[in-house]
């Protein structure tokens, strides 16, 4: 695979780059398809009908609803039976976490290095079985969860361990497929939460060994939905939950509720063929622009970049947080704001464990640059330029 990629055609598949906004702000959602919005106004203008329906363009919906979830399973190497799509990652996590058995008595394990979605589910489940938590946290400065930091933690009792793939604010790659076989030795089901990996790389839940694993199709260039993934054998500990006449076999007849939005299920084809092929020049092109903003972020005494610090595509991915020496982490990006059209964030983007009791961050948290594929190398050196301004 080549490492060339070409981001000029890429940006002209997203209406919303061409007008006078830079979007560094992609791990909270980013800027959607051309072909996704025209697929899902074809769908609502011509075959908006209830599923299930025999007529032709109840057909016709049908079949673009299938696709879509065909799609979406070959995408990330799962069984059509495997996935449900639903609005929200976090949606989807407390579905399952309201049907997921495990003995009382047992014991969890969850990160503190997570987004809220991650963990409050679990927090839910461990209240609604009895369960006893276990907190799992990295220690500094490399914040990386590693089967080594877990193995402690391991025993008997532990039936479900969670943690995130990427933390959507310090970037860091966790190995989560090391990380499952040990979860699996130690006879324990393992979660991961996908949505800060999957923007930046490919998913593939076999070959990750996980039991469970969602992302937010919203942060993949498509429309405001997620996926969650539970292997055929994971489910054996899944009760079904839906209406008492209606089909129980996959695993969106267990969790699904009839949320998986018709116009936004069938345009998922459009975001699989958008990206066949892409993924190692994607992350190449991504490393790049990280090394950009690095190189500025770790040459300054005044500024702490929160966990790694390499620009490694294999260390990381685009999301690079840091806080500035004496400075408010909302005043930095508030000042940008007043002095540019480069849109960055500041807070705890909902991973408040993290930020107040790992990395014992004030109220403001983070300055967040969440950089995608479709950025340019000439806007993070135009970014740099404005944190070079504003910081001087």
């Amino acid at each position: 695979m080549s490492d060339a990629f070409d981001v000029a055609a890429a940006r002209e598949h997203f209406p919303a780059l061409q007008q006078d906004q830079v979007f560094l702000d992609n791990a909270g959602g980013s800027q959607t398809l051309d072909a996704v919005i025209e697929s899902i106004t074809q769908y609502l203008s011509r075959t908006n009908v209830q599923l299930g329906a025999s007529y032709r363009t109840g057909t016709l919906s049908n079949a673009k609803y299938e696709q879509g979830y065909q799609a979406a399973a070959r995408y990330i190497n799962a069984g059509r039976d495997e996935i449900v799509l639903g609005g929200s990652t976090t949606q989807l996590f407390m579905n399952l976490a309201s049907a997921l058995q495990l003995p009382e008595g047992a014991e969890i394990v969850l990160s503190k290095m997570e987004h809220e979605a991650n963990v409050k589910p679990w927090l839910f489940l461990a209240d609604r079985l009895k369960l006893t938590v276990k907190w799992w946290a990295a220690p500094k400065p490399e914040l990386k969860l590693t089967p080594e930091n877990l193995k402690p933690l391991l025993g008997p009792k532990v039936k479900f361990v969670a943690c995130t793939h990427v933390s959507n604010i310090l970037g860091g790659i966790h190995d989560v497929k090391a990380i499952a076989d040990v979860v699996h030795e130690a006879g324990a089901l393992f979660c991961v939460d996908g949505v800060s990996f999957a923007p930046h790389r490919q998913v593939d839940v076999k070959a990750f060994g996980v039991d469970f694993y969602a992302f937010s199709w919203y942060k993949v260039y498509g429309p405001h939905m997620a996926v969650l993934y539970a292997s055929n054998a994971a489910q054996q500990h899944v009760k079904p939950l839906p209406h008492y006449f209606n089909p129980t076999k996959t695993l969106e007849d267990k969790l699904g509720f009839a949320a998986s939005n018709y116009e936004n299920v069938q345009c998922i084809p459009n975001i699989v063929a958008y990206l066949a092929g892409k993924s190692d020049a994607m992350a190449a092109h991504e490393a790049k622009l990280q090394g950009i903003l690095l190189d500025f972020l770790n040459a300054r005494d005044d500024i702490s970049v929160l966990g790694s610090t390499s620009a490694d595509p294999a260390v990381r991915v685009a999301t690079i947080s840091f806080v500035v020496e004496g400075r408010n982490s909302r005043e930095v990006v508030e000042q940008a704001d007043k002095v540019s059209n480069f849109g960055i964030r500041w807070g705890h983007f909902y991973s408040k464990r993290l930020c107040d009791e790992v990395l014992g961050l004030e109220p403001e948290g983070v300055v967040r640059v969440s950089m995608v594929h479709y950025n340019t190398e000439e806007e993070i050196r135009g970014l740099v330029e404005v944190l070079k301004e504003i910081l001087s």
